[in-house]
């Protein structure tokens, strides 16, 4: 008995308009974002090491670091003894599970080799972590300094952003003394985010974040987005009226963009894949399709 002709159509039309619409669907942000880099920060000068006391006082410190991560968002610990010790750390940022804090730090160490070299201090900001570590001795920076920033090339002044964005920033001020050093929340489609660094007080957190906060409004304006990093806190704003929460552009650093451009590849290959894969699917039901109404056709 052939198949039905009329009842293969619009069997063969369901998955053409379910397969067609599958591939419009737009691709999410990959899980791994948070391990993209958003700044290095390394000193000009290099350690001298002919005995390699230092190499093994870093190698030691970077293990133990790893360690910790995958119990704690936060560690600090010292390596070596005397002149030859050096000390670091890790944050996760207050979101990220155990798994993806350590998937995160475990990736910084190579980079600091990388991106710094043998250098007496260094760290490297990922989305999710950071990590930063310097030889005894080094010279000391206030906990309100600026170390990065970036704002979103779109601005909407005039549209009452601005009053919506510092009513979030005011919550978030208040926020992260609450939430003992990291908080996120949003205000009428502005989303905000702080973290304070493990070691700093409720109270010298919150002022840390006031002050970044004073840096975003100045620096970023009317940027519907934007990420400001002190020494000892950050904060990032997003404004998504549609209520969809994406990682705002950058145009402020080149490594920056760099991380921007990767992830925008890897989207578009992702998209061509998954293109080609639907047309070969087609393909092969219109073969197929042919093959049964040919089959129906001879009977």
């Amino acid at each position: 008995m052939g198949f039905p002709t009329r009842n293969f159509s619009n069997f063969f039309l369901f998955f053409i308009i379910f397969f067609t619409n599958f591939n419009l669907i737009p691709l999410t942000e990959s899980a791994s974002d948070y391990t993209s880099l958003v700044y290095k920060g390394c000193a000009k000068q290099s350690f001298s090491d002919p005995t390699g006391v230092y190499s093994q006082a870093l190698s030691a410190l970077f293990g133990s670091l790893v360690q910790q991560s995958s119990k704690s968002r936060y560690f600090k610990t010292t390596s070596g003894t005397g002149q030859s010790s050096i000390s670091g750390l890790f944050q996760c940022r207050g979101d990220l599970s155990n798994a993806d804090c350590y998937n995160c730090v475990s990736k910084l160490p190579q980079m600091v080799d990388s991106l710094c070299g043998k250098t007496i201090a260094g760290r490297v900001q990922l989305q999710g972590c950071y990590l930063l570590y310097e030889v005894a001795g080094f010279a000391q920076i206030s906990g309100m300094e600026m170390l990065y920033k970036t704002c979103g090339a779109t601005n909407v002044a005039g549209s009452g952003f601005e009053e919506r964005r510092d009513t979030a920033f005011s919550v978030l001020e208040n926020g992260v003394a609450s939430g003992h050093g990291f908080y996120t929340t949003s205000y009428q489609a502005v989303y905000v985010l702080g973290q304070c660094e493990g070691s700093v007080g409720d109270s010298d957190c919150s002022e840390c974040v006031k002050s970044a906060v004073q840096r975003a409004q100045v620096e970023c304006g009317s940027s519907i987005s934007g990420q400001i990093y002190l020494h000892k806190c950050f904060i990032s704003y997003n404004y998504l009226p549609n209520g969809v929460p994406r990682r705002s552009s950058s145009s402020s650093s080149s490594s920056s963009s760099s991380s921007s451009s990767s992830g925008t590849t890897g989207k578009t290959v992702a998209i061509i894949l998954g293109g080609a894969a639907g047309v070969g699917f087609l393909v092969i039901c219109l073969l197929f399709a042919r093959g049964l109404m040919k089959k129906h056709d001879d009977f």
